[in-house]
């Protein structure tokens, strides 16, 4: 069966397909030459993507079993745009399925040795639930159960006649003479060390019944604590198998096993869609455009049908870079960075949406405003950021006096900023004020969500144009929190930014909000300064 299948076989919205704006960049830096290499989740890719939902909402068996689908809309050598569809490990227990880009080879080469190899893994896994369930476990702890039953009851009787004793000993004081009186406490004394000869007695006996049980469990325990060990270095073996087996190859014909890629990445790496589609693609000549991944299924977790997800942090970004390494920057372009105003202290620019602020903790997220600007300022900082979506004027610093000085008006709130945004919706009023108090969502992060602990946030917001469903509106935040504005609009004015993918705005090929203009005083000249980036929507 075919499996790549032509664009126009699909009911598809008319979107321009080679645009740079995307939604979402899988992206990395490509360890040969170095360059920075994207390719976007674009419109067209996710139309094609909801094409490939409602195949699987006709299939009741795909509604089972949740898990990441993906495709990837590629170019033959004739330039006949053509359509690729990939699921992540197994289909219905079934790693082929006709229609869908095959695993990669190294699974099916491997697949005997693994089906082997995990047979073993659920023997030792049996093995492990039969000695943790030994009947003796359970004897045990009947036994010590009524160990501890029977001292108890010896230490309440003892404490009984410890009392007794106690009585005693003040009337034997108070009516007996002295003489008479050293012996009738003595025989207290004796009664007393009776009591803890007598319980010292009961504690051997009571070791006596337990120790071979105990001797039994703990050899069991070894047993437990082998197999583990076993079961680990066994699984560590397969996967090791499976990394050195896996050859991946990129558009420019390198090929790389993944622990020349990376020695540390986890199990699953190489099933996930986007390695697979690549991997096709690079394999058959095909040149992609766009590629876009949706979970289908169950929900698990932030998992929800439907929804399209960023490559995967642990498995599929590491490879990026690799496997985009070949394509050219027409298919991957780097999007432009206007500088807005610049001079001796400060630079201010127009930041694209979808480039970072400043780079991320991982190797894959270092392409930002920041590290393109340090290649020829290499002292600059950022004095703040915008959400990787938004777009605008960004503020850098180029000394630090300055830096400390563009700060500290930030922390003050003597900047004024001034963003403009498209919301789904209609506003009952033309003005207003937003006091929402936000935090983190521990549940769904990086999101954040209204809290009455959160911290206080207060936008003010003016429309300035309504047409059809959608409002134009101006935002002045007081507060800087993150994601501040999308969530006061989703929630505070029930208007979700349009493509906010996070708070629920409508699908769009960029969230539509911009940083329009900052105004601050000069670090230096002592004198106000406006910076304004064009509006691009």
């Amino acid at each position: 069966m075919t499996i790549a299948l032509p664009l126009a076989l699909y009911d598809l919205d008319p979107i321009a397909p080679h645009g740079t704006c995307g939604t979402y960049w899988y992206e990395g830096r490509c360890p040969r030459t170095g360059d920075w290499l994207r390719l976007p989740r674009s419109p067209l890719a996710e139309s094609v993507a909801r094409q490939v939902m409602h195949e699987l909402a006709a299939d009741p068996r795909s509604s089972q079993e949740g898990k990441m689908y993906g495709v990837l809309v590629v170019a033959t050598a004739t330039a006949e745009m053509q359509v690729l569809k990939a699921f992540s490990g197994t289909l219905q227990g079934q790693p082929h399925r006709p229609g869908w880009v095959p695993p990669l080879p190294a699974r099916q080469s491997l697949m005997a040795a693994e089906t082997e190899t995990l047979q073993q893994l659920d023997q030792m896994k049996q093995q492990l639930q039969d000695l943790h369930s030994l009947p003796i476990r359970q004897q045990y702890a009947e036994v010590q159960r009524h160990c501890d039953q029977q001292r108890q009851q010896m230490r309440d009787r003892h404490r009984h006649r410890q009392q007794h004793r106690q009585q005693q000993r003040a009337m034997i004081q108070q009516s007996l003479p002295e003489t008479e009186q050293a012996i009738a406490l003595d025989a207290l004394d004796q009664q007393s060390r009776q009591d803890g000869i007598e319980l010292r007695h009961l504690k051997r006996q009571h070791r006596q019944q337990l120790q071979p049980l105990e001797a039994a469990i703990a050899q069991a325990d070894a047993q437990m604590r082998q197999i583990k060990q076993a079961r680990k270095d066994l699984s560590r073996s397969l996967q090791s198998q499976l990394h050195e087996a896996y050859q991946l190859t990129n558009f420019a014909g390198e090929w790389r096993s993944l622990p020349d890629l990376n020695p540390q990445l986890p199990s699953g790496t190489g099933d996930c869609c986007a390695p697979k589609l690549l991997y096709y693609a690079a394999t058959h000549q095909l040149t992609p455009l766009a590629m876009a991944e949706f979970w289908w299924g169950p929900s698990q977790g932030d998992r929800v049908a439907g929804r399209f997800y960023e490559a995967c942090a642990e498995r599929c970004q590491p490879l990026m870079g690799f496997m985009l390494s070949g394509l050219s920057q027409a298919i991957a372009p780097q999007a432009p960075m206007p500088i807005l105003y610049e001079d001796d202290w400060l630079v201010a620019v127009d930041k694209p949406a979808g480039l970072l602020s400043v780079p991320g903790r991982t190797s894959d997220r270092q392409d930002s405003v920041l590290s393109r600007l340090r290649s020829r300022l290499p002292y600059v900082t950022a004095v703040h950021r915008l959400d990787q979506d938004t777009s605008g004027v960004l503020l850098l610093a180029k000394t630090p006096e300055s830096d400390r000085i563009l700060r500290r008006q930030f922390q003050a709130r003597q900047m004024q900023k001034i963003y403009e945004a498209i919301v789904i919706g209609h506003l009952a009023k033309d003005h207003g004020p937003i006091d929402l108090p936000l935090q983190a969502d521990p549940d769904h992060p990086p999101r954040q969500h209204v809290h009455p602990q959160g911290k206080p946030s207060h936008t003010d917001y003016r429309v300035i144009d309504r047409q059809g469903d959608r409002t134009r509106l101006e935002f002045t935040p007081i507060t800087g929190r993150t994601h501040q504005l999308r969530v006061h609009a989703a929630q505070g004015l029930g208007c979700p930014i349009w493509g906010d993918r996070l708070y629920g705005g409508l699908v769009a090929d960029r969230l539509h909000l911009h940083a329009h203009h900052l105004t601050l005083c000069h670090p230096h000249h002592q004198t106000w300064l406006t910076c304004s980036a064009p509006l691009p929507f």
